[in-house]
């Protein structure tokens, strides 16, 4: 039973790990900043990510002492792409929203408690927001594709999550479980998510949720930009624009009708 637990527990830092270094790809990240973010020893980072490097899942850049993602992990994700994948599909949407919008546009994936940014495209406004790009991850709730997913979830695996979980320490106080609720409120009576700045100052979101063919919040479309871009006046425009497009890609994941 104990080398159960603690293989358990080698397999659950090897994935906090790659969860990291995925979060900061492309640039990379060193050693002391994984042993910080996943609340480990140096040596036992270093470790972890020299093994996980050794099977290929991981590179090491040893001009900048950075780590990356590495090539196993390109190749096993090419494989789980055919079943999981469907930026193919979203793609369209994701440059459609950004050609009408001005603004840029995004296609995140739910795993587990977080979103995963998988597409990018900015539109034609030259001032453009960076707190999102491709291989970002946000906990649910924060950022406007985690609350669209998150107020979409049933009502007991909300509270569940709002209870376990503590946002206001690393993403400021208006992350707080009632705050979080409040937002729910609201974006289950537009049907689309607003984040009004709270990431960071003057960057805004707003986020419509994509059902899976079960009826499952799986994944969101996104936009970000400045906050003159998102005044009242215009909010409604956007989010007719995301709710439209998040419709169109779930009604594409359906099955269709047995003739």
């Amino acid at each position: 039973m104990g080398e159960g637990v603690q293989g358990a527990q080698v397999v659950h830092r090897l994935a906090g790990v790659l969860r990291i270094v995925s979060a900061a790809m492309p640039e990379g990240i060193t050693t002391s900043d994984v042993a910080r973010a996943a609340s480990l020893p140096r040596p036992t980072a270093h470790r972890l990510l020299a093994s996980l490097a050794a099977e290929g899942f991981l590179d090491h850049d040893r001009r900048s002492g950075r780590w990356l993602l590495g090539p196993e992990l390109y190749l096993m994700g090419s494989v789980a792409a055919e079943r999981y994948d469907i930026s193919s599909l979203a793609r369209e949407h994701v440059r459609a929203l950004a050609e009408a919008t001005g603004e840029s546009a995004f296609f995140s994936v739910r795993r587990g408690n977080e979103t995963v940014c998988l597409l990018r495209e900015d539109g034609a406004f030259p001032i453009r927001s960076f707190v999102l790009h491709e291989g970002k991850r946000f906990p649910l709730g924060v950022a406007s594709a985690g609350l669209a997913i998150l107020a979409f979830l049933p009502e007991q695996t909300v509270e569940n999550y709002l209870m376990d979980t503590t946002l206001a320490a690393e993403h400021g106080d208006g992350h707080g479980p009632d705050e979080i609720r409040a937002r729910i409120r609201e974006t289950r009576a537009l049907g689309y998510a607003v984040n009004p700045g709270l990431i960071v100052n003057g960057s805004w979101g707003m986020g419509a949720a994509v059902f899976d063919p079960s009826g499952q919040p799986a994944w969101a479309l996104s936009l970000t930009g400045i906050a003159p871009r998102f005044a009242d006046e215009r909010r409604p425009e956007l989010g007719r624009l995301l709710l439209h497009h998040a419709h169109e890609l779930s009604r594409k994941l359906r099955p269709s009708p047995s003739r």
